[in-house]
């Protein structure tokens, strides 16, 4: 299908709707998923329209040039508008094209980040926490909420693991590429001789789906009750509080000891299992539809070496897109984070768009 195609197919899909919203016997659900598509339509329809107008003064000017005799300052101011325009029309084109590629449905909703220490023992550890910590400030940055659902610390500033659940505006949509291993370079405080360590922490970032989303049976889970472990309030050892759910068709199991209520242990569980769940079924269907293709800024998969953190040099890299930002505090600190993920996605982007045109 050609670009003129595809517009005027959006701009009569938009009409039809509009029209179809009218009907006063229309069922409200219906006037609701409609009222959704029309809403969603509406940025690629004010597209067009630039594009169209872009397109009609172009052919004005075009006009107007062949006939102009008279005069030349005239004439040049006409040119260069024309010219102008010409030179706008390749990214109004590209733009549209971009509203057009088929969008993640999870990109809207929030997410749950889980951090484990890797390889590397405390180092691992301690910077699994920084990792953490990072994440934690990068939502404050950008006005989001972090709900710390599970931290299990070393005792010695180290985080073995550590699990947020992140709201607010298009959460998943901007960290979903920070799944990964997750490598630090540098020297440990305890290093007398100054050799630099390699360690390294797993992050995984799944979208929170919601029961409508994902549909758990009650005879699929075995819920066990048992007393909280290791540092912790009063309630630790003293009451049965803690919760670990069994997800018997796939074996994932989740546990949850932070909350002194056993009904705030098992809600937390929940809402960890059924996002872990969604996302394994998520990454079934993209491996279905994508065998023969990885993308170029990875596959997402945990397992799969992302970026390095390397101290002595301040530097983070990250070998998807062969970016290095020598400015590693400033990420660490979130405040530079949106670099790395604003290049990701564009990344993501082009290869898309690329796939689409092939």
């Amino acid at each position: 299908m050609s670009l003129d195609e595809k517009l005027g197919t959006v701009v009569a899909r938009h009409d039809e709707i509009k029209a179809r919203m009218a009907e006063p016997a229309l069922d409200p659900r219906m006037f609701h998923k409609l009222a959704k598509e029309y809403s969603d339509l509406e940025p690629m329809v004010a597209a067009i329209r630039e594009l169209q107008q872009v397109r009609h003064e172009l052919g004005d000017l075009a006009t107007l040039l062949a006939d102009m005799a008279g005069d030349p300052e005239i004439k040049g101011l006409a040119e260069a508008e024309f010219f102008a325009l010409k030179a706008r029309l390749p990214d109004l084109e590209r733009g549209f094209q971009l509203l057009l590629l088929p969008k993640d449905a999870a990109d809207d909703k929030n997410a749950i980040i889980e951090i484990r220490a890797g390889t590397g023992g405390e180092e691992a550890a301690l910077f699994a926490s920084e990792l953490f910590r990072m994440y934690q400030r990068y939502a404050a940055l950008r006005g989001w909420q972090f709900e710390i659902m599970e931290l299990a610390d070393t005792g010695l500033g180290g985080l073995k693991e550590g699990i947020a659940n992140i709201t607010g505006n298009g959460v998943f949509a901007r960290l979903k590429f920070e799944s990964g291993v997750h490598r630090v370079q540098r020297v440990p405080a305890t290093e007398g001789s100054g050799r630099i360590h390699t360690s390294a922490a797993t992050v995984a970032v799944l979208p929170e789906a919601e029961e409508v989303d994902i549909r758990i049976e009650d005879k699929d889970l075995r819920i066990d009750v048992f007393r909280a472990q290791g540092a912790g309030g009063q309630h630790v050892n003293t009451t049965d509080s803690a919760v670990r759910i069994t997800h018997i068709p796939t074996g994932v199991a989740v546990s949850q000891q932070d909350e002194k209520s056993q009904h705030k242990n098992k809600a937390k569980a929940m809402k960890i299992l059924r996002a872990r769940l969604y996302e394994a079924e998520r990454s079934r269907q993209d491996a279905a539809r994508a065998a023969d293709r990885r993308s170029q800024v990875g596959t997402g998969d945990r397992s799969e070496r992302i970026r390095t953190y390397n101290f002595p040099q301040n530097r983070v890299t990250d070998h998807r897109i062969n970016l290095s930002l020598y400015k590693l505090e400033q990420v660490l600190a979130g405040a530079a984070l949106d670099e790395l993920v604003d290049a990701l996605i564009s990344e993501d982007r082009a290869a898309r768009l690329a796939s689409l045109s092939a």
